[in-house]
């Protein structure tokens, strides 16, 4: 019988490791994500698409280089331990005690401090924890005398975006994928990845979807040599038929909504069939490393030559604003693809702020002193803390759907001129923004340190205790925006991938 050494692992290289794997994903994209995205930014038809995906190249770079957080939703941390038989621990802490341990140390990192965006207590007061803990944890005992470690951070708008159905064993995945996915709308930020999962139970499957998401982007390679099971099978035809659809980059119309399809698969009940579908944001943050026993884990900085050598600047037709003397009549004349350079004063809010505003003006009270929407814009953000001389972290759009219930009392009661955001706008809040003149403008999501650039000042105005979700006000110059939904209603998510849904049946799309 062979036998395996032991290995020790200690505590401090095990904490240590995860910690800057963790600062490590929040800067640097896998170089497989950005030649992935450059192909498609290559092959893109679609202007206000190409343009979206430029904006998060070279916002990719400029993380790349000034190592800050690619997107201000810093992600709730995954992490994946195939932890070997013969490993022994020279640790005071558990396991679980050491991954917190170390998320707590990246989150808090005074040279790249990271957005808290966990919250205790989550069908109750919902308090933020401070630091990002505690980690979604899966572990698994294997052979051998090393640990193989995953680490991923997930942003809440692709997160939220999970699917979930079991299906009848004569059902068709490709075809429940293609029903399930235009009613994701945009909020998880395409281009991005699609995981599945099939088979197994439910649970089983939810899990493989998220661990499909772990493997490197290679569509293009199967594409070439062509698939030789069910599986590769359906990854080519789901490929196939979701950028089909037309949905394009951050929902704008385009020949490509998704840059890969992975599927695990398990097997499962002779009655089931369990399909779960998880999409991975232009956010896409994972790394995979190796602990045995020598000391902490090194990870080697990408090259800068893996990013493409392109640049971003607003088109000759964008169109520059002034908040600070913005009127009614000027944005009537808005029309859905337009794009503007937003200069002046706006405040901040997300669900928090909403949910407050709205409870104090149903209850007769007034808004915070200082709190004044009139005339004025909002910007559903969540900013990272600044550091060294920022005016403000990565700050880049939340998805706007959540604020939906919230819109027509906004603009009915407060006086607030538009709303900028992410993503689509639901029927609801459509309806209100027609009804009261309004406009709803779109920055990119994965462009949130570029959009930073921005943002010349930012202070608190209410409701502080709040953390990142307070009410900011951000004098910013030159903010690049999309008109999404203008005035009479008219929304560019349902015109755009209307029009690329029709486009691409006659476009030739060449193999990348």
């Amino acid at each position: 019988m062979t036998t395996t050494s032991l290995t020790t692992i200690r505590q401090d290289d095990f904490i240590s490791s995860i910690a800057d794997a963790l600062q490590y994903i929040s800067y640097y994209h896998p170089p497989d994500f950005i030649h992935a995205l450059h192909q498609a930014w290559k092959q893109e038809e679609s202007p206000a698409a190409k343009d979206a995906m430029a904006q998060i190249l070279v916002n990719s770079r400029m993380c790349a280089e000034g190592h800050r957080p690619i997107c201000q939703d810093t992600g709730i941390v995954t992490v994946f331990l195939d932890i070997g038989m013969n490993v022994q621990w020279d640790s005071s802490l558990s396991v679980d005690e050491m991954v917190n341990q170390a998320v707590h140390d990246a989150y808090t990192h005074p040279d790249n401090t990271l957005r808290a965006s966990i919250v205790s207590d989550p069908a109750g007061q919902r308090k933020n924890t401070g630091d990002n803990t505690p980690a979604v944890i899966h572990s698994r005992i294997v052979p051998g005398n090393q640990i193989g470690i995953i680490v991923a951070a997930k942003g809440g708008g692709s997160e939220n975006k999970a699917r979930f159905t079991i299906l009848n064993p004569s059902d068709d995945v490709s075809e429940w994928v293609l029903n399930t996915i235009p009613g994701m709308g945009a909020g998880w930020c395409p281009p991005g990845i699609l995981g599945i999962g099939i088979g197994g139970t439910a649970e089983k499957a939810m899990l493989m979807a998220k661990q499909a998401l772990m493997e490197p982007i290679n569509i293009q390679e199967l594409i070439k040599k062509g698939p030789v099971n069910r599986v590769e099978e359906l990854r080519l035809e789901i490929y196939e038929k979701v950028n089909a659809l037309g949905i394009g980059a951050q929902g704008l119309g385009g020949l490509t909504t998704v840059l890969d399809v992975k599927i695990h698969d398990y097997p499962t009940h002779a009655a089931s069939k369990p399909v779960a579908m998880i999409p991975n944001c232009a956010a896409t943050r994972h790394i995979h490393f190796t602990l045995d026993g020598t000391g902490p884990a090194k990870l080697k900085p990408p090259s800068l030559n893996d990013w493409p050598d392109i640049t971003w600047e607003a088109s000759a037709q964008t169109q520059s604003v002034n908040l600070d003397s913005i009127s009614a009549e000027e944005i009537q004349q808005w029309n859905p693809g337009d794009t503007l350079l937003l200069s002046g004063k706006l405040l901040t809010g997300r669900d928090s702020v909403h949910k407050r505003i709205i409870e104090l003006l149903e209850n007769g009270k007034p808004l915070p002193e200082g709190l004044d929407f009139n005339g004025r814009f909002i910007y559903y953000v969540g900013p990272v803390d600044p550091v060294r001389d920022e005016a403000v972290g990565p700050a880049g759009p939340t998805t706007a759907t959540r604020m939906d219930k919230f819109t027509e009392a906004m603009l009915a009661k407060t006086g607030l001129l538009g709303m900028i955001g992410k993503a689509e706008r639901g029927p609801q809040a459509i309806e209100a923004i027609k009804k009261h003149k309004s406009v709803y403008l779109i920055a990119v999501g994965g462009a949130a340190y570029l959009v930073s650039k921005a943002i010349k000042s930012a202070r608190v105005v209410a409701f502080e205790e709040l953390g990142m979700e307070a009410v900011y006000e951000f004098e910013v110059k030159d903010m690049p925006v999309t008109v999404a939904v203008d005035s009479k209603g008219s929304s560019i998510h349902k015109t755009g991938p209307a029009e690329w849904q029709t486009r691409i049946g006659k476009i030739p799309v060449e193999v990348k």
